[in-house]
């Protein structure tokens, strides 16, 4: 028989999850496992190492680069004359890994984690709060605990298509840390993480095809703002819409990928792939069958609103859950407000907390920038309420109009008779911060009668947008 140790508390993973450990747990014994993420199984979890973090980075050097297209009719004459690209992917991750080194350090050797026990391995369910943890340089052993809170996260899938397994394409696991920039890029898929993508690699000079499975990218924004950026981007790039891919092969030359559309087939060729297409929580990998937990059709560990797993549709005492493993929105923002909940909660059972009453913001940090809250305009008119719509330009704004913007613009979707916020569209120059002004309303219950003409809005800055689409809702 194999010996179990037990611990009060086990946590699985290193993301979020990695704000969980504090002093107020100082008198419970704490197992925090980790598997890690990517192919070298670093820890920290997706954010810092494989996503928001790096992305975000690589992003801004791509707004430096990018900025030639825009320069002669501002009367300055640019070039990007070369791109360093081991320099770019080097600064990033000579900064990033330092990071994800130190807080495996700090958790395994600091003495503020006396009472915690570092474990760099994968834990699979054997039974209901029973684990086995295979470690990653070898060995197995079974642990048990009283409450075990699962962050363990998500991984980018590959759909079954031919080929595509065997081609060995890119991820976004695996794509920032190539060793030198492809002549071409062909990316399959045309959400959040594509089309970032799609403008980091378009900016640093690579000749990038986007291939879109539906007529427009970002289906998940509203129709217009999701019309507007496959509108510029296809000026941009080579956008392949309405592709079903039906095949994928490496050559000796790199990739060919064959689709279907109308009838006809369509053949693309790069130098590499990357497959950015959804992503899956990790349920799987933590076998969470045997441990009698609930899972919806995609995957996801089901919670209630206070983040209590279910199994049988009741709450399994001691099990929690938060973040992309549990969470439809895989958001770090969304993650990180969940594993508060879920700490606050088991630190004071009788005052449980939910963590669902709160509108859940979007941002996308391609070029334009894209952002939105709660409902988009068809779902509104769905809902039954009597709503108005107010569609403000940015080249209608000073700011907008001295940055000779032609493009970007803020939809506001609000109840006709109240004007209440029921949703915030926009796509341009820093949507993802100026969207903030509405979630704070929304947030805290501001309409946007008590927003619109209640305060100073500074002229000539660019929440002026924001205003001047509040007070063409505003009686």
């Amino acid at each position: 028989m194999t010996d179990t140790t037990h611990f009060d508390i086990a946590l699985i993973g290193s993301g979020s999850a990695n704000s969980f450990p504090g002093p107020e747990f100082a008198g419970r014994s704490i197992v925090q496992i980790d598997r890690g993420v990517g192919p070298d199984r670093v820890f920290g979890g997706t954010c810092i190492n494989l996503g928001c973090i790096p992305t975000k980075m690589f992003v801004h050097t791509a707004e430096l680069a990018h900025t030639p297209a825009d320069a002669a009719r501002f009367g300055l004459t640019e070039q990007l004359r070369h791109v360093d690209w081991p320099a770019i992917r080097d600064r990033i991750f000579g900064r990033i890994d330092a990071i994800s080194a130190g807080g495996e350090e700090y958790r395994r050797d600091h003495e503020d984690n006396a009472n915690l026990t570092l474990l760099r391995g994968s834990a699979r369910f054997v039974g209901p709060k029973t684990l086995r943890v295979s470690a990653n340089d070898g060995g197995e052993q079974t642990l048990s605990a009283d409450t075990i809170v699962l962050g363990t996260g998500s991984r980018p899938v590959l759909p079954p298509i031919e080929g595509l397994a065997e081609a060995a394409p890119h991820t976004s696991d695996t794509i920032m840390r190539i060793d030198q920039l492809p002549a071409s890029l062909a990316i399959l898929g045309s959400g959040v993480i594509a089309v970032e993508m799609a403008h980091i690699f378009a900016s640093l000079g690579v000749e990038v095809t986007l291939i879109a499975r539906s007529q427009r990218v970002l289906r998940a924004a509203d129709a217009d703002v999701s019309a507007r950026l496959t509108e510029l981007l296809d000026e941009r790039l080579r956008l392949e819409r309405g592709l079903s891919t039906t095949s994928v092969r490496r050559t000796a030359d790199g990739i060919e990928l064959r689709g279907e559309r109308d009838g006809a087939e369509v053949l693309i060729r790069a130098e590499e792939l990357l497959v950015a297409v959804g992503r899956r929580p990790n349920s799987d990998l933590l076998d969470v069958s045997a441990a009698g937990i609930d899972t919806a059709e995609d995957g996801r560990v089901a919670v209630d609103a206070q983040q209590r797993v279910l199994g049988d549709g009741k709450v399994l005492e001691g099990l929690w859950a938060f973040g992309d493993l549990s969470s439809a929105h895989q958001l770090k923002h969304v993650a990180n407000h969940e594993q508060r909940i879920v700490r606050h909660n088991l630190l004071h059972p009788q005052q449980l907390r939910r963590s669902d009453t709160m509108p859940v913001p979007s941002g996308v940090f391609t070029h334009p920038q894209v952002a939105w809250v709660g409902m988009d305009e068809e779902t509104a008119r769905r809902s039954g309420r009597e709503v108005k719509v107010a569609v403000q330009e940015y080249g209608d704004i000073a700011y907008g109009w001295a940055m000779e913007d032609t493009t970007g613009f803020a939809k506001l979707v609000v109840d006709a008779r109240t004007t209440e916020i029921l949703g915030a569209h926009l796509i341009g120059p820093e949507a993802t911060t100026l969207i903030q002004l509405l979630i704070q309303a929304m947030s805290t219950g501001q309409t946007a009668r008590d927003i619109a003409a209640t305060q100073y809005w500074i002229h000539p800055a660019m929440p002026e947008l924001i205003e001047n689409a509040l007070l063409q809702l505003v009686p």
